[in-house]
């Protein structure tokens, strides 16, 4: 117990486990696995939370039955060969007081490749397509289903004989179990379907046979959605009596609450909501879930900071918080917030970039803020400097104050030079976008870190060739950004033309009717569309892509476009932009070629990518010490590649 969160350190009895606080690294999907069981980067990923002070850590989910196998790698808690990797992550972690669960699933319909590449055979309750992934599934035979749930039996002892803690089973976010407990999904006859008793069936079944294999001495919990929010998914009312029913059953040790569904686009973005949702903003559905039942009950959903986490807990609406991301952006926050060092915390933006924007595309899991998650075995400790030497950043972007807190933190002596009075580079101007302020924040938690790792900050200073030779670095990092990028384009002379960045800056304030003609396909062009619309104007939203927000998370793109859509923003894909003149802005369709003239057009706004700001690189090209160029400078890219390059040379010199 802290003085400044008391409820968030007592500690928490679940079943026969007793947790030391109520901080919780739910399961989610590392992308670090050799042969589909834990590599040395995953036990390293783990361990690093279990050092920072978690209380809980419920690892990925494992596959508890081969037909649940698919194209993304999971732990295969089917085969003995799980055992340990287990073993290795529940030695590496209860050491540090840290409690270890697995999680156990089967994902039924929500599956649309093999292993193999090839379109998988998925099974559900019902032949009911799944409107996300345009999969339909096989019904599942009677004797499919008792092979599935003889799977969860075997799979749990399994796991008690890796030694870890408890089991979670997934019966949340429409996969199997959930398919079985929806009326829409599950339209069986037999006992495993219809009556609400017989709908449930399968997942006490499932529960019944976990409790066999893993024993008296495992805390047995489920994870389910409150509320699905989705097309034909399952609502609260529906979801808080299957949760009262299952609470009932005397085999649950707690209840793991979150919301949304994988089967529909709008449901999915509930998986990991953005930045767009209310911190804690699930909270509610677990207070009234909390209420029924008698069991501890867990909630997640954007709960970033320990004061976010504490108001919840000492408000009585649930027991533990699901705090992931918090842990992916600063492994230490638990510490941190025991010690008295809140203020110290790298909060979690919730840009979903690097963590499931990674996982999705199948590259391990880290932070764009903090690229040192998922790499702990090679920046885990960095190497003190030696010798110390001087280091000269010029640039206060994230490439710049991530290598100027890097090299400060090992021992040598830097100083950052930054042109304007303020670091922060473009995230200044993407905090300035609707519902984006939090972004920001990389900007503050950079900050913290260069303070703390004592590097000189010199704003207002612009570098020459002059001002270096003057100083004479040691070493020279190369942070200075890029501009954006104006093509050459047919006659736009008469054309009110003005760039995303004169509009973000407030040097240009269109209004009528504008069209955004978005290169870049990622959050600039939607947030400068929802952005103008709500502030009154017509917008036309003309990408050279085949949807807005292609190059972004999906889980960020969804939620965006669907306001997009309530604010009457017109769209329009495979557009290659061509000019414009004083009323039209003219395209070519990119699949046809052939002409598209928008009309009756005040503005055209330009998002046409960035180039790199080279002037400084390009005078120090006789240059005869050490020299590194790093993010947009080097090649314009985003946040996450120049934290990245700043954390990789602030390491290297």
């Amino acid at each position: 117990m802290t003085a400044a969160y008391p409820t968030l350190f007592t500690p928490l009895s679940v079943g026969p486990v007793e947790l030391k606080n109520r901080i919780v690294s739910t399961g989610h999907m590392t992308v670090m696995l050799k042969n589909a069981a834990p590599s040395d980067a995953m036990i390293a990923y783990h361990e690093a939370r279990a050092k920072g002070g978690a209380g809980l850590i419920i690892l990925e989910a494992a596959r508890a039955h081969v037909s649940g196998d698919s194209s993304r790698p999971a732990i295969r808690a089917y085969q003995d060969a799980c055992i340990p990797g287990y073993r290795r992550i529940a030695q590496a972690c209860q050491p540090h007081g840290c409690k270890v669960f697995a999680q156990l699933s089967h994902p039924g319909r929500e599956m649309t490749l093999a292993s193999d590449g090839t379109q998988a055979v998925a099974v559900a309750p019902s032949a009911i397509p799944n409107e996300r992934f345009h999969v339909m599934p096989q019904a599942m035979p009677h004797a499919l289903i008792c092979d599935v749930v003889a799977g969860f039996e075997t799979a749990a002892a399994r796991i008690r004989k890796a030694g870890l803690d408890g089991i979670e089973v997934v019966a949340s976010h429409g996969y199997l179990i959930a398919q079985f407990f929806n009326p829409r999904v599950n339209i069986r006859t037999d006992a495993y379907g219809g009556s609400f008793a017989n709908r449930l069936r399968f997942a006490r079944e499932i529960l019944a046979a976990v409790r066999a294999g893993a024993g008296a001495d495992l805390a047995i919990g489920i994870r389910l959605c409150a509320d699905e929010m989705d097309h034909d998914g399952l609502d609260r009312a529906e979801s808080l009596e299957i949760a009262d029913a299952l609470a009932s059953d005397g085999v649950l040790d707690y209840l793991n609450i979150t919301a949304g569904t994988s089967a529909g686009l709008t449901g999915s973005t509930h998986i990991v909501p953005d930045m767009a949702f209310e911190t804690g903003y699930i909270t509610p559905l677990a207070a009234a879930v909390r209420a029924k039942v008698g069991l501890p009950v867990l909630v997640v959903g954007r709960i970033n900071q320990p004061q976010v986490a504490e108001k919840i807990l000492a408000s009585g609406q649930a027991d533990l918080c699901g705090m992931t991301r918090a842990m992916i952006a600063d492994p230490m926050m638990p510490l941190k917030a025991r010690t008295g060092q809140s203020d110290t915390i790298r909060a979690c933006v919730a840009c979903n970039q690097a963590c499931i924007g990674h996982m999705l595309k199948g590259y391990p899991i880290s932070c764009i803020q903090h690229p040192e998650t998922g790499r702990e075995l090679e920046y885990g400790t960095l190497t003190p400097a030696n010798p110390a030497r001087q280091v000269m950043v010029v640039g206060g972007g994230p490439a710049g104050m991530k290598a100027a807190a890097i090299a400060a933190e090992r021992g040598h002596q830097v100083t950052l030079y930054e042109a304007s009075h303020s670091l922060g580079g473009q995230v200044n101007l993407a905090q300035l976008l609707p519902g984006r302020a939090e972004f920001g924040g990389i900007t503050q938690n950079l900050a913290r870190e260069l303070a703390a790792a004592g590097a000189l900050i010199k704003l207002g200073v612009e570098v020459t060739r002059q001002l270096i030779d003057q100083i004479n670095p040691d070493v020279i990092i190369l942070a200075t950004g890029a501009q954006p990028h104006s093509p050459e384009t047919a006659d736009t002379d008469e054309a009110h033309m003005v760039t995303a960045w004169q509009v973000l800056q407030g040097q240009a304030k269109p209004s009528g009717r504008v069209v955004i003609a978005d290169w870049r396909c990622d959050w600039i062009g939607l947030g400068l569309a929802e952005q103008l619309a709500r502030n009154g104007c017509h917008v036309r939203l003309a990408v050279n892509g085949i949807t807005p927000g292609q190059t972004i998370p999906q889980y960020t793109r969804d939620k965006w476009l669907a306001d997009l859509y309530r604010l009457g923003v017109e769209i329009i894909p495979y557009l290659r932009f061509y000019g414009a003149d004083r009323d039209s802005t003219y395209f070519q369709h990119t699949l046809s070629g052939e002409a598209v003239v928008l009309e009756n057009v005040d503005t055209t706004v330009t998002a046409f990518g960035h180039k790199p700001v080279t002037e400084l690189a390009d005078a120090l090209q006789d240059w005869q010490h050490e020299l590194h160029i790093i993010g947009d400078s080097l090649c314009a890219r985003t946040v996450e590649e120049a934290v990245l390059e700043g954390l990789r040379v602030g390491a290297r010199v």
